[in-house]
């Protein structure tokens, strides 16, 4: 039987609504993702969006999302790899949906360790502060932050902090 929250999520304060995956990262999925976001396969950046959008977009039109913001990479990170695999998504997803996609509204100001080396109480601690909205979002109502891996929702919940505490600080 489902249960409302993830192991993760249980017990927890965040500052974003839901979270949403298309599959969990293990076999097959956990190689492609792999691929995406260090081996230059940016084309499946489309074939992961339509699969967003199959599974997600009755829920993105019922639920009123008018702005789409990828993920930041830091500038450095984002030079060494040539690409962020986030916004490569949130730019597809936006063709799909008809909704505004806004990469340059959030930036990563602080370089991080990768994620995927530390625990969840580490995770925090990386991303504390590692996020500034370089851009008015006043307007904005619904706004779905695109990633494209999501482990225990410190990324997310680091994003929509920054993202909330500009609207409040206003």
């Amino acid at each position: 039987e489902g249960q409302e929250y993830c192991y993760d999520c249980q017990g927890k304060e965040f500052f974003f609504e839901q979270g949403k995956n298309v599959w969990m990262h293990t076999g097959v999925v956990k190689w492609s993702i792999y691929q995406f976001k260090y081996r230059n396969r940016r084309i499946y950046g489309e074939f992961y969006a339509k699969e967003m959008y199959r599974l997600f977009g009755t829920w993105i039109r019922e639920n009123g999302i008018d702005l789409i913001i990828p993920v930041p990479l830091h500038a450095k990170r984002r030079k060494e790899r040539g690409y962020n695999q986030a916004e490569i998504l949130a730019e597809y997803l936006g063709e799909l949906t008809g909704i505004k996609v806004e990469e340059d509204a959030v930036v990563r100001r602080k370089y991080t360790s990768p994620q995927k080396r530390l625990d969840n109480k580490e995770r925090r601690k990386n991303l504390h502060n590692a996020f500034a909205v370089v851009k008015d979002l006043n307007g904005f109502k619904n706004i779905l932050i695109v990633d494209d891996i999501y482990t225990t929702g410190s990324t997310i919940n680091e994003v929509s902090k920054t993202i909330t505490l500009n609207f409040t600080s206003k």
